[in-house]
């Protein structure tokens, strides 16, 4: 048989077995502004930035079904509130934070209210990450803890494996004390000996940490880059790391943040927490003095990232965040801002992220929350008239700009959607859907 003749045979093979494969992303629901949410289905990457007003939190539902939180965020910062410098919580105050948060994942978990949380992670340890303790805060009926945040939520859904950068002794950089800290130890504590929890340190420069735990030979193409925690970094090369800090010099507790980097397919996602890039930039409209350069995490952790289709924005956007070499190297298409306070976004940050002088190509940016009642009064004395008029018209012009933000990556990961869901009410509606996108992995999406 000559060449051609098999040749010819093989491609008759293949293309009659393509007209009986019917692919997962033709069977998946399209996602309708006005329209509940379709549900998640088995192949999609689901990474939801839920909003309630106070802070970090993000559920999401691997190719597998695997599930993880990422945060819990109630800050509860009374004098913020009270003076309108905070976001008022979502969809309203009648519920604790994280029982919002709670209610949201019972929402849209793909073995429904019941369903386990199989990775609960914190990103560092700060209220509005994790949960603040205030004299409202009630004790759990079932543990030594009180409820706030992060034990609000683990104590509605179980968690199978909680992730840190502390456990076991949470002695560095000297985290131990606090009472939130004594009060999620105590979580971890009752949670271990009465429901199972395991408990494990993040460990920067590791690909095996997290992984997917119900059919992971089915996805090959999705993995989870351990790339910085505590001030180290992964080097790029096996599971090794360098601290970015001189020795003798301790990070604070935002350039402790764990960052990883999900990638599925072509499709890759970074998260780096609270991390800081400008340590020169003012705060509270007062720069401070003698910043030194290596007290930030942005750059040092670039490179080995990489370029990104979504990156969920560090440090909520605050001035001292998000600087122009580290989106150079990134260049993401959707950046994603959890915004609950006034000094977010900085015009600076936003500034960088719309301009094609620090990466070419399009991009999208995408915020939980825009205004409230008092925030430009405070935007101004952060940022000036001019500086706070020009913050609020673009921000009027990004494509969502309130609300639950949702990246859904279609099955296999070569393109993905951005929905924002309706923040006011547990209906779960669409407010608007933009994309599909092609992710930058893709042979369309290299030739720009």
């Amino acid at each position: 048989m000559s060449f051609a003749l098999r040749l010819s045979r093989r491609l008759a093979a293949v293309a009659a077995g393509a007209a009986l494969y019917v692919s997962p992303l033709a069977a998946a629901t399209a996602p309708v502004a006005g329209q509940p949410l379709p549900a998640w289905e088995r192949g999609m990457l689901d990474i939801h930035q839920i909003n309630n007003g106070t802070g970090d939190a993000a559920f999401l539902v691997l190719p597998d079904g695997t599930t993880m939180i990422l945060d819990a965020g109630a800050g509860f910062r009374a004098e913020q509130v009270k003076t309108r410098y905070d976001a008022p919580q979502r969809p309203n105050a009648s519920l604790r934070p994280g029982q919002w948060v709670a209610r949201y994942i019972q929402r849209v978990h793909p073995r429904g209210a019941r369903g386990e949380i199989d990775y609960a992670m914190l990103t560092h340890f700060h209220g509005d990450h994790m949960g603040t303790i205030v004299p409202s805060s009630p004790k759990s009926a079932v543990g030594s803890y009180k409820l706030t945040g992060i034990t609000d939520v683990g104590d509605v859904l179980h968690f199978r494996k909680m992730i840190d950068r502390g456990w076991p002794n949470y002695d560095y950089p000297g985290e131990s004390g606090g009472e939130i800290m004594i009060n999620y130890r105590a979580f971890l504590k009752w949670q271990a000996e009465n429901r199972g929890l395991k408990v494990e340190r993040f460990e920067a420069g590791r690909a095996d940490q997290i992984v997917l735990l119900h059919a992971p030979k089915d996805f090959p193409q999705f993995s989870v880059q351990n790339i910085a925690a505590n001030g180290y970094v992964w080097t790029g090369g096996g599971t090794a790391t360098r601290n970015r800090f001189p020795e003798g010099m301790l990070p604070d507790e935002n350039n402790c943040s764990l960052a990883f980097r999900m990638t599925y397919g072509a499709f890759t996602y970074f998260n780096g927490g609270d991390m800081a890039g400008v340590p020169d930039a003012p705060v509270a409209g007062v720069p401070p003095k003698n910043a030194v350069t290596w007290a930030e995490m942005e750059s040092a952790v670039a490179w080995v990232t990489g370029p990104v289709d979504v990156h969920a924005l560090n440090h909520h956007g605050t001035p001292d965040a998000v600087n122009a070499f580290f989106l150079s190297v990134l260049s993401p298409r959707v950046s994603i801002a959890s915004i609950y306070a006034s000094s977010q976004p900085g015009p600076e940050v936003l500034r960088r992220l719309l301009s094609p002088r620090v990466y070419p190509g399009p991009r999208d940016v995408f915020l939980t929350n825009f205004m409230w009642e008092g925030r430009r009064e405070h935007m101004v004395k952060l940022y000036g008239e001019k500086d706070t008029a020009w913050l609020i018209e673009e921000i009027g012009k990004l494509p969502g700009s309130q609300g639950h933000v949702l990246v859904r990556v279609d099955a296999g990961g070569a393109s993905y959607r951005v929905i924002v869901i309706d923040d006011s009410k547990e209906d779960g509606a669409i407010l608007s859907v933009h994309g599909p996108y092609a992710s930058r992995g893709t042979p369309a999406a290299r030739r720009g």
